[in-house]
């Protein structure tokens, strides 16, 4: 039996119910998490279509966000339990109080909305509402060390109990100090803190995006674009990592999770890479790195980039038209890696007659490709961001039900509504708790003195200012979630890359959130590649390294258009032209010197006196040839460009000359 029939695609689909540490409720209490989420999807469409049908709840916007965390933070404390060792097959009493009390807590701030906001209790509340406070702080710690694991829980309580002792912090985090009451109700109530940025993007457009990819797997449609794949590129040199490369970047592109990408199609594409000889840990590296990518490719990218419009007060789609080169660029650098790596082994692809017809794919998918269509025409044209999932959504679900093929039942409603509430439930607390560190940084003004500290630090050096830049992105990468990452860093550092360095703030922006989701695919946490180890049955370091080496690309890709923005469409459009073509070439000919195979010139170990120095050349030279030249950078465009001619051109004559002269074998 082939590799492709051997797991059915409908086993793909991801099952947030069977993540590690959530607990499986039973009873009545299944039913909370469906009927909040249902809730919640009423009350979202009632306040972003302005129906004004649930007026007492969504007439005051910051009632309506107060009504997305009680109905949502809540549900933390009956899905995860209070640690490794609790209890997963049952609600304990503990729980059920905690539950009790933070439903209790929220709803009073759901019913005071107007009076927080009409009164200014953010600066000076009664003492019932203070002590609320507290206990809403307390909660929102509580539930993110639950949702989000202890190293994201110690940085947000440690960082929200910072204003009380601000002043007598070492001199450069010292800030403002304030009053332990004073914090509360500022964390509580006021727009820089719980209620901040983070969650009021998390509920005008994050919610809807959420539903769709839930929608979308639930519908097949994560099987749909796996099989695509399986008929479009399984057949070719290399086929099952080509397959894989395809089929995680669609679907990471709308579910935005980089271990949901794994768990969906690595279950496919890796016992067919292995099939075809593809090492383990190879196969496992080449599924963590399209996953990874995925969540960096438009039209959804991921709860961040929506928060990313949210701070830069852009639309949406253009945030997601600036993605797409660099996007593209690294998924050509894996696939070419891919294709160079298949060529040097002469690893083929899978027989004709075991892959599946691509004219009956398309037959019993292509309402998927029409839903994909409308969802990007609604971004980027009418630029409904914030509408456009729930109109995409409305319409996939309606052809389902008019096709035979994945007719939803009462069971596949009631699994909607469970998947949704555990995916909104772990966002809202993330979320929730990036509020209070956030508004600990506004409180005591510590956030401007950060920017710069760093350009003080930096001297003044741009390069410099991007390599500490860098360097904070990929470490909380590690300890965070990329989105709890990205806030903090957009709030801390991206004014000092902005001001300090005189970047574009849209490119500043997604510098700190490539490098904050490098740490998927770098050891030593590599979460991302680990996931797929588990999957291959690799050594999970040694995938982390290949995963590494595979990604190269992404590692200098975010450079070069933080340095020339006109990579990511900012600038005149023959500049754009120049830039991106040679970028084309430069991560073409850095992805065949990491595979040692050169596209269209051969193996390039024929001469193994050679083949190092012509690898570093080709490297060298494709970095130089694919950097912008001017502003930071020292050199001009041209001298850039004619050091990298100098350095490729002996390189691949020597390289035709070897493989020529010395045939392998």
């Amino acid at each position: 039996m082939s590799s492709t029939q051997a797991t059915s695609p409908r086993d793909t689909v991801s099952q947030p119910e069977n993540i590690s540490g959530i607990r499986s409720l039973s009873g009545v209490w299944l039913w909370v998490p469906r009927l909040a989420t249902l809730a919640l999807t009423l009350i979202t469409i009632d306040y972003l279509f302005n129906l004004q049908t649930i007026n007492i709840i969504t007439r005051v916007e910051s009632q309506f966000f107060y009504t997305v965390v009680a109905l949502m933070l809540p549900l933390v404390f009956l899905l995860w339990p209070i640690n490794r060792h609790g209890a997963r097959d049952r609600v304990p009493w503990y729980d059920v109080l905690l539950f009790i009390a933070a439903v209790v807590v929220c709803a009073f701030f759901v019913y005071n909305a107007e009076h927080i906001l009409n009164r200014g209790w953010e600066y000076a509340a009664p003492g019932h509402a203070v002590t609320l406070s507290f206990l809403f702080w307390a909660i929102v710690v509580e539930a993110v060390r639950r949702a989000g694991g202890w190293p994201i829980a110690v940085i947000v309580g440690g960082a929200s109990l910072y204003p009380i002792f601000a002043d007598v912090m070492p001199g450069p985090i010292q800030g403002f100090p304030s009053s332990p009451d004073a914090t509360a109700i500022y964390l509580a109530m006021s727009r820089e803190g719980i209620m901040g940025i983070p969650l009021q993007a998390f509920a005008n457009l994050v919610i809807g995006f959420l539903l769709f990819g839930v929608a979308l797997q639930q519908t097949g449609g994560g099987r749909f674009f796996i099989t695509l794949a399986f008929s479009l590129l399984g057949h070719v040199r290399g086929g099952p990592a080509k397959v894989a490369v395809f089929s995680s970047g669609l679907m990471g592109s709308m579910s935005g999770s980089v271990i949901t990408n794994v768990m969906t199609t690595g279950v496919m594409s890796i016992p067919a890479m292995r099939r075809m000889g593809f090492g383990k840990s190879y196969a496992a590296g080449v599924e963590a790195c399209a996953s990874t990518g995925g969540v960096l490719m438009p039209p959804v990218m991921g709860a961040t980039a929506f928060i990313m419009a949210s701070f830069l007060n852009i639309p949406y789609g253009t945030i997601a038209l600036a993605a797409v080169v660099p996007s593209v660029l690294y998924f050509l650098g894996l696939f070419i890696q891919i294709d160079a790596y298949a060529a040097r082994y002469g690893i083929k692809g899978l027989p004709e007659d075991e892959l599946p017809s691509l004219r009956q794919t398309l037959k019993e998918g292509w309402y998927f490709i029409f839903v994909f269509a409308l969802l990007i025409w609604l971004l980027f044209f009418p630029r409904r961001e914030a509408t456009a999932p729930f109109f995409a959504t409305a319409l996939l679900l309606i052809i389902n039900q008019l096709l035979p093929y994945q007719r939803w039942g009462w069971r596949e409603v009631k699994n909607f509504f469970s998947t949704s509430g555990k995916l909104f439930a772990e966002l809202i607390a993330i979320l929730a708790g990036v509020g209070l560190l956030v508004g600990a940084l506004s409180v005591t003004g510590l956030s401007g003195t950060i920017a710069n500290d760093l350009i003080f630090l930096a001297g003044g050096n741009t390069l410099v200012l991007l390599l500490m830049g860098a360097l904070t992105s990929f470490i909380l990468g590690i300890g965070m979630t990329v989105t709890a990452a990205y806030i903090f860093l957009a709030v801390a550092l991206a004014p000092a890359l902005i001001n300090g360095g005189g970047m574009d703030p849209l490119a500043v922006h997604l510098f700190i959130l490539y490098w904050g989701m490098l740490s998927f695919i770098t050891p030593p946490v590599a979460l991302g590649a680990f996931a797929a180890a588990t999957v291959a049955g690799a050594r999970a370091m040694e995938t982390g390294v290949q995963a590494m080496r595979l990604g190269s690309v992404i590692y200098f890709i975010p450079f070069l258009f933080v340095l020339n923005p006109a990579l990511i469409f900012q600038g005149a459009w023959y500049e754009v032209v120049v830039v991106i073509t040679q970028a084309f070439f430069g991560v073409l000919l850095i992805a065949c010197a990491m595979q040692g195979y050169l596209l269209g010139v051969g193996d390039l170990s024929v001469n193994r006196i050679l083949e190092w120095p012509i690898r570093l050349a080709l490297i060298g030279g494709g970095m130089l040839l694919a950097i912008p030249g001017g502003g930071p950078v020292p050199l001009t465009n041209l001298t850039l460009s004619l050091i990298s001619a100098a350095l490729l051109v002996p390189a691949i004559g020597a390289a035709w000359l070897s493989v020529r002269t010395m045939p392998a074998g």
